[in-house]
């Protein structure tokens, strides 16, 4: 083989290399929303559930379907326990969108025929449990024909994301699974208490990653324990969580450590973001507490009130 005829093969395998890569990267980069829909919804149903999702939808011109079958189930939600089998029933239903860099992750529930069918997860614990996987920067949209947990809706999201080729890390998904279910138990332990919501919970546990993210991977048990015990005092939560519940939280934060979460560049910021998506939806609840942003904002209104006397006085001493 001579000189010129080994560069005319080594240049076509270069650009079929490019060719490759670039087909990679096109599929990494589809931000084309996707619309999950459970396998066990009757034809009616499945109508249905298009309807509410694609009308949430920034852009519904264009977009794909999955199916999340019983099968995703046991790929997705048993590893952490859960006991799914192939035949198990799936009815909740997810859509997801991506967004800008940076804007973080939304959650809203939507309500089928006037009714909010999903029983057990809130839009908070999606949010988190989101966070935790790794998803980033997107619109999450759930709903289901019938009542249901809303399992379905969140292998749905996992499938979704492996299908535009952005699979998510199998142990970060483990992690959110066991964090959903620690969080969903201690609402239901506390439900109807004075003193407790499902928000103050979830933004003390995304505060919590927020604040390990600041530390990095090393972060230690111990240094673990000291953060979920400020959270818990800083949401007003500390005569209402028992050391069990906060042993149980200060396990799924080692547990999201141990998983690698911690080691994107991102985990911090959306992390950042679910709290304020958190706080903003119950503003109510987050004005009475002694958060990082209400005790800035009574700093800021002290700081006018002393600038004014002193401003006041100086105008008497001249």
């Amino acid at each position: 083989m001579n000189s010129k005829f080994k560069k005319i093969i080594t240049a076509c395998a270069l650009m079929l290399g490019l060719g490759l890569a670039a087909g990679k990267v096109s599929a990494a980069e589809d931000t084309t929303p996707v619309i999950t829909l459970g396998t066990s919804l009757t034809d009616s149903q499945r109508q249905g559930t298009l309807k509410v999702l694609k009308a949430a939808l920034s852009d519904s011109s264009s977009y794909n379907t999955l199916t999340v079958t019983g099968s995703d189930l046991v790929t997705y939600l048993n590893p952490s326990g859960s006991t799914f089998t192939s035949s198990s029933g799936v009815w909740s239903s997810a859509a997801i969108e991506k967004t800008s860099s940076g804007s973080g992750i939304n959650v809203r529930i939507l309500n089928y025929d006037g009714q909010n069918n999903i029983t057990t997860i809130t839009a908070n614990q999606y949010r988190n449990a989101a966070v935790t996987a790794g998803i980033t920067d997107a619109n999450i949209y759930v709903t289901s024909a019938t009542p249901i947990d809303g399992s379905g809706a969140l292998a749905g999201i996992y499938k979704a994301y492996a299908k535009s080729g952005e699979q998510l890390n199998q142990k970060q998904i483990t992690a959110a699974q066991d964090e959903l279910n620690t969080l969903s138990d201690i609402t239901k332990e506390n439900k109807g208490k004075d003193g407790y919501s499902d928000a103050q919970l979830n933004n003390a546990v995304a505060g919590a990653k927020k604040e390990m993210a600041e530390k990095g991977s090393s972060i230690t048990k111990s240094e673990i324990v000291t953060i979920v015990n400020n959270e818990i005092k800083n949401n007003n939560l500390t005569n209402v969580i028992t050391s069990s519940q906060k042993q149980q939280i200060v396990n799924i934060l080692v547990e999201i450590r141990d998983s690698g979460a911690l080691s994107s560049s991102s985990f911090k910021q959306q992390a950042s973001k679910a709290m304020s998506a958190i706080q903003s939806s119950a503003k109510g609840i987050f004005a009475k507490l002694n958060t990082s942003a209400n005790r800035n904002a009574l700093q800021k209104l002290w700081d006018a009130i002393v600038n004014f006397f002193t401003n006041l006085f100086a105008s008497f001493s001249k």
